[in-house]
């Protein structure tokens, strides 16, 4: 009698909300998950951190990576991971904003792909959002299905991974009411760019967050410091 093979997902979880989303999409399909987290020495790195765990726990994940990234902190050029740099709380900004980290998500594929190859995993999910995001080209789909083609002719023959990227054009609204649709635990994900404690409100991350809660007519369940409109 044959043994059913495993599917193997290997998903990329910050600890925010659609990372989140994307993984329980991955495990309502029938895959093990994979949870990767990655430390770059961001802002707000403890927080993320605890947020992976408790999802990761929610989740009942058998096998996760957390892994270290300081190099990103020498790099700098990102007010995420360069404390001298403002993170903006003004509203969303023109162009691609300044908590940019560069080619972050190409690192994080790059490396989630490794990890797939060694598990014997078919595919990798990344929470990317291009039509409602802050801007970041590492978040649009056509990078992101050029990178699937990077992975595959750099891989080992018999090795095909495919890239699932299931939020890339919905909105945050959207986004909310999937969650709630998946019974997402919103209430462990993280958005904010700046604190630990209670979220600024005021950062682009937590306001798109907000916005989407706002216009999906649901209460946000985590604490902030302000609300914006």
């Amino acid at each position: 009698m044959k043994t059913r093979q495993v599917k193997k997902a290997v998903c990329i979880m910050s600890g925010g909300m659609d990372s989140t989303l994307a993984a329980y999409m991955m495990k309502s399909c029938g895959y093990e998950i994979i949870a990767v987290h990655f430390n770059y020495d961001q802002r707000t790195q403890k927080k993320e951190l605890e947020c992976f765990e408790a999802i990761a726990q929610k989740l009942d994940v058998k096998e996760k990576y957390v892994l270290d990234l300081d190099f990103f902190k020498q790099l700098g050029a990102s007010a995420l991971t360069d404390t001298s740099i403002d993170v903006p709380t003004g509203g969303v900004e023109e162009g691609v904003p300044v908590t940019y980290v560069p080619f972050r998500n190409g690192i994080f594929l790059s490396m989630a792909a490794a990890i797939a190859e060694k598990e014997g995993a078919e595919l990798i999910a990344i929470g990317v959002v291009e039509e409602d995001s802050s801007g970041y080209p590492d978040c649009r789909e056509a990078y992101i299905t050029a990178m699937q083609n990077a992975i595959n002719l750099g891989t080992k023959d018999e090795t095909n991974i495919t890239i699932e990227m299931p939020l890339v054009h919905l909105k945050k609204s959207e986004i909310v009411k999937e969650a709630l649709k998946y019974d997402v635990p919103l209430e462990l994900t993280w958005s904010c760019y700046k604190n630990e404690d209670a979220a600024c409100g005021v950062c682009d991350s937590c306001r798109l967050r907000l916005n989407g809660f706002n216009v999906a007519g649901v209460k946000d369940p985590i604490s902030y410091e302000t609300e914006v409109d």
